[in-house]
């Protein structure tokens, strides 16, 4: 018992919280949008509630039955439509200052959420549980969570000052009909556990909503576009969709009654009992002791019609209030998410070295490591391969460089001290990196190339410029708009689609667009054939003389270009030196580069027949 008491008041506690972080959030998006939102409803709810239907009731009435002049009649009326006037004036100008605050509230709750997004642990990514946190509290936005809290907040306020006045009001008439009252209460208590209902139905769905997501989105994306023409992966998805449709509308049968029987008896102690007891009671006042003046009838019978609809209305807001709070909550828990990679404050200076000592890693929720006493050094102007079969631990060495994740033990060192004591984008600044899954963007040649706006000339040539050393500029020379062609069609019909190889020379082009130190090239070949691999890698080295290259690839033409060549196997290093050592110690290495090299002649005695 003392348990349940002890979580009620948590919980209690929580939604407070929760109310307390979303009026913090609003206005800090946009300051005052919730006093003008307030000051709809309150202009509206005392206006129509109080002013007009009870007190302008009871003055007319009192001026029809004690014989008032046609005049007296004529200026109430008057005064009442000067009331509605200003009522709707403050109603109109609150209501379209409130619409102005709300695209300023959105856009910069957005960019917060986007902001935490880029900013969490690579790892989150992995993560299914930040994944169902990041769909909640993008629902804050996309179904409107945001606009029914700060609506049904207003409504809190409004209601509640209208009814004090309606109470206050119906006292001076009769204070014993505030005891009718008193059943209404229960709507607050049947609301609330409605409420509670609805936020644990939606969290259920949650999964099952972002599952139903992903299959909307994959179904329409160009690159998934040929594998659903040409396989029976459709059917898998398509019921991966049903599936979760059935998920969800189980949990909504599952709950759907519960929910549905305290609206019931919302309805019944909110609406229907207090109307008919009031009724009753005013009636036998009225007609057998003959002790209530008309007026006072007709304005209890609308005072509490009116109050009813208060209690009933306060009631949903509140309940509404605690769901959407639940939400918030989502939101906040989501900017709360911890982050395990921490920031230094160290400002990184050029390169001088880079050096793994006894590097361990695990992915979070793996078995196995993936990285296992990794030690190597490199210094400032050399050109190295990090070479292996995949799986063997390259891609992982290039993301704990980068500070993507941080090593469970050993160091990392940047000029001989550990990353973790440098500020990670002055860090992130001295590299330049292709990475294996590199993507482009439905935006112009030259936006993806900069990673930024092109915002003149000197940015134009620095683009022509990346374009050439990349190679792409053969094909985008072609392009009626070069470098100031859309990618894709998504959102330009004057967009071009590349090929593979084409896509992967303009995410090479970045490098070459970026003052570095390191350049790090995670399979930056991999959609291109043997030759103009090769040719690649030369440009590359060519473009990057002084500068310190990585080279991360599973096909070892960068091996002989460079340095230093280390070997990958199972998560440690089993060779290194350079090529021709490796060669000479007829090793691992040895077998590899001999394989690959007669699997490229057969290739090109194929071509030649």
């Amino acid at each position: 018992m003392r348990k349940e008491k002890t979580k009620v008041k948590k919980d209690k506690f929580e939604t407070f919280k929760n109310v307390f972080f979303a009026l913090k959030i609003i206005n800090k998006c946009a300051p005052r949008m919730l006093v003008a939102q307030m000051s709809v409803q309150i202009s509206f709810w005392f206006f129509t509630g109080f002013v007009k239907d009870v007190l302008f009731l009871k003055v007319l009435l009192d001026l029809i039955t004690s014989g008032g002049t046609f005049k007296e009649y004529v200026l109430l009326v008057l005064l009442l439509v000067a009331s509605e006037l200003m009522a709707t004036a403050i109603n109109c100008f609150s209501d379209y200052y409130a619409s102005v605050k709300w695209k300023t509230f959105y856009k910069k709750l957005n960019d917060m959420i986007f902001q935490k997004a880029v900013a969490v642990d690579m790892g989150c990514y992995e993560n299914p549980e930040f994944y169902d946190k990041y769909k909640r509290a993008t629902e804050i936005i996309t179904e409107d969570h945001v606009a029914m809290f700060a609506w049904q907040f207003s409504n809190i306020i409004a209601g509640s000052l209208t009814g004090i006045f309606l109470v206050g009001y119906v006292i001076s008439i009769d204070p014993k009909i505030l005891l009718i009252l008193v059943v209404s209460v229960f709507v607050l208590f049947f609301q609330s556990i409605k409420g509670k209902i609805d936020v644990k139905k939606d969290k259920e769905m949650t999964p099952h909503k972002r599952s139903k997501d992903y299959v909307k989105r994959t179904v329409y994306l160009r690159e998934y576009s040929k594998d659903m023409r040409t396989s029976d992966i459709f059917g898998v998805m398509h019921s991966r969709f049903k599936n979760a449709i059935e998920h969800n509308r189980e949990i909504i049968k599952k709950y759907g009654w519960k929910i549905a029987f305290f609206e019931t008896m919302s309805g019944f102690f909110g609406k229907a009992l207090p109307v008919a007891v009031t009724y009753i009671y005013a009636a036998f006042r009225f007609i057998v002791k003959k002790d209530l003046k008309v007026s006072d009838f007709s304005v209890i019978m609308t005072a509490m019609s009116n109050l009813k609809d208060v209690f009933n209305d306060v009631g949903d807001a509140v309940a509404d209030v605690r769901k959407e709070a639940e939400y918030f909550g989502n939101l906040k828990a989501f900017f709360e998410f911890p982050t395990t990679v921490i920031n230094g404050t160290r400002q990184a200076d050029e390169l001088e070295s880079l050096e793994f000592k006894n590097v361990c890693f695990t992915y979070p929720g793996a078995d196995s490591r993936s990285l296992t006493d990794v030690n190597l050094k490199i210094e400032k102007g050399e050109t190295v391969a990090v070479v292996g079969k995949n799986g063997a631990g390259k891609t992982t060495f290039v993301k704990l460089l980068l500070r993507f994740y941080d090593c469970d033990s050993g160091e990392i060192l940047y000029n001989g001290i550990n990353i973790k004591e440098y500020d990670i984008e002055s860090l992130r600044k001295r590299f330049a990196t292709v990475f294996q899954d590199y993507k482009v963007f439905a935006l112009t040649i030259g936006e993806n190339v900069l990673c930024r706006e092109v915002l003149g000339d000197d940015d134009r040539v620095i683009v022509d410029r990346a374009l050439r050393s990349s190679g792409a500029n053969t094909c985008v020379e072609k392009l009626p708009q070069k470098a100031e062609t859309v990618l894709t069609r998504e959102f330009d019909e004057k967009g071009t689609g590349l090929s593979g190889g084409e896509q992967q020379k303009i995410a090479v082009a970045r490098m070459f667009a970026k003052d570095f130190d390191l350049a790090v090239l995670d399979e930056p070949s991999s959609a291109l054939d043997p030759v103009a691999e090769y040719k690649m890698y030369e440009s590359l080295v060519d473009a990057t003389k002084e500068k310190t290259v990585i080279y991360i690839s599973h096909r070892l033409s960068s091996a002989v270009l460079s340095d230093k060549v280390f070997v990958f196997d199972g998560g440690t290093i089993s060779e290194s030196g350079t090529h021709r050592e490796l060669m000479e110690r007829d090793g691992e290495y040895c077998e590899m580069f001999t394989l690959q090299a007669s699997n490229y002649k057969k290739g090109g005695e194929g071509e030649q027949q």
